[in-house]
């Protein structure tokens, strides 16, 4: 059963012999980030290995959501959640973005508590996140199976379709004077004097003065071959899609096991939220001190596994010349098989929950590899010593919807611009200059 499609986009044929930025990697961020740019009139080519969103950008929930986030992100959220409200109106192309709201379901009243402390967050906003009693779910959540304490409801909250938006995207950003090289990866980024001078892609070179490195899951592999320490491991999360529904809800719904949102199609995308797949690998261990707090605190919800994936990362080149075949050039799309467990599992649980979904059938299963970081939260950061270069990566899970946020900021780091928020949270230099590991959890 083949995973999701992202609209088809057709890479430029030449290659520029000089732009402002190269932007690495055309998943969301990085499209995100090309846009922005090239809307400020600054010249970019955007350079993907493979296909615009055919990775994690295409495999996601779709969620748009404010609730719950880390208290770090909300202010870049906020950004996000604006932007796109206007997203297709400014694409001049549909991402599927609709508001519908979002319930974060409580079966105890000790969860009940942390979804009413966490709604503190946004005191000072003017944005609307209320409880509800397990008497008013009813009316949200007609006919349901579960025994409830109440919600969280979070009106501003929406959902898009993954494989809309990052292609969108990319084509606005062409509309608007960006290079679109697809097949084009990146094999090392050029320096003068210290300072970023141009890239070297498979297919030539591109002199720049600033590179952002938006890769996803690669982007740990590419910035060590630069002599740059960032921790970073992959989850696997696997998703299913059914066959239209007649009358479900469109709120999209997050309960201790399952969640789902409703599809374009009347479908609904459904995973579970207790079995994401942890594959040890060469890094697990590397990484093991930086990320114990969160291995520790998510325990439950991962499912550690010894497979295939060691050996492909164990022979996989971690160093590389510009002149050399890289692991970008062997692996053009990270297509891995969904955990069979985990959907049958979250499709078991859904049809319980929800009478709605019997005799609906799946439609389509995948999986895709979320980049992760040890605090959960993004890098959105220059990187001191290495002038002209930035990284936007480990949007651990949370990367579709806070785009709009993630891609304006990169902007404003590249352009010398006043940031639209406080970048400090996100710097690279926290997992290095003996900041404590904050993490926060059970959302």
């Amino acid at each position: 059963m083949p995973g999701p499609t992202p609209t088809a986009v057709i890479g430029d044929t030449q290659l520029p012999k000089r732009v402002d930025v190269v932007v690495i990697g055309g998943g969301i961020i990085g499209a995100m980030a090309a846009l922005e740019l090239a809307e400020q009139g600054i010249s970019v080519a955007l350079c993907e290995k493979g296909e615009i969103g055919a990775e994690q950008s295409s495999r996601n929930w779709g969620w748009v959501r404010m609730a719950g986030r880390d208290a770090r992100e909300i202010p870049l959220m906020d950004v996000a959640i604006q932007a796109w409200q206007g997203m297709d109106k400014r694409l001049g192309r549909k991402t599927g973005y609709t508001r519908t709201g979002s319930i974060f379901a409580a079966s105890s009243d000790r969860i009940l508590s942390r979804y009413q402390d966490w709604t503190r967050n946004l005191t000072d906003r003017q944005m609307t996140c209320h409880m509800v009693s397990a008497a008013d779910l009813e009316g949200l959540l007609p006919r349901n199976n579960m025994q409830l304490a109440g919600a969280m409801q979070t009106p501003m909250d929406g959902r898009a379709e993954p494989q809309w938006a990052a292609p969108a995207i990319a084509e606005a950003a062409r509309d608007a004077g960006a290079h679109i090289l697809t097949g084009c990866a990146v094999r090392t980024v050029e320096t003068s004097a210290g300072a970023v001078s141009g890239v070297v892609t498979e297919k030539g070179e591109i002199g720049c003065q600033a590179v952002v490195l938006a890769g996803g899951a690669w982007s740990r592999l590419f910035a060590g071959n630069a002599g740059i320490e960032l921790p970073q491991l992959k989850v696997l999360n696997s998703v299913l899609r059914t066959t239209p529904v007649r009358d479900g809800p469109d709120v999209a719904f997050r309960g201790d096991k399952i969640a789902f949102r409703k599809h374009a199609d009347g479908g609904y995308i459904i995973a579970s939220r207790e079995e994401n797949v942890f594959d040890l690998v060469p890094d697990s261990f590397r990484l093991a001190r930086a990320f114990f707090p969160a291995l520790r605190a998510e325990w439950k919800a991962i499912s550690f596994r010894l497979s295939d994936r060691w050996w492909q990362e164990a022979r996989m080149k971690r160093h590389w010349r510009a002149d050399d075949t890289t692991p970008f050039e062997t692996c053009r799309i990270l297509d891995p098989v969904p955990s069979a467990k985990a959907r049958d599992h979250a499709w078991t649980a859904a049809r319980a929950a929800f009478p709605f979904l019997q005799g609906v059938e799946i439609a389509q299963s995948w999986a895709g590899l979320i980049d992760v970081t040890p605090d959960a939260i993004p890098v959105i950061s220059p990187v001191t010593d290495r002038p002209g270069l930035y990284i936007a990566t480990g949007f651990s899970g949370h990367g579709f919807g806070i785009a709009p946020g993630a891609g304006r900021l990169v902007a404003d780091l590249v352009t010398g611009a006043p940031p639209t928020v406080d970048p400090h949270d996100f710097r690279l230099s926290r997992f290095s200059d003996g900041s404590k590991t904050v993490l926060e959890t059970g959302y």
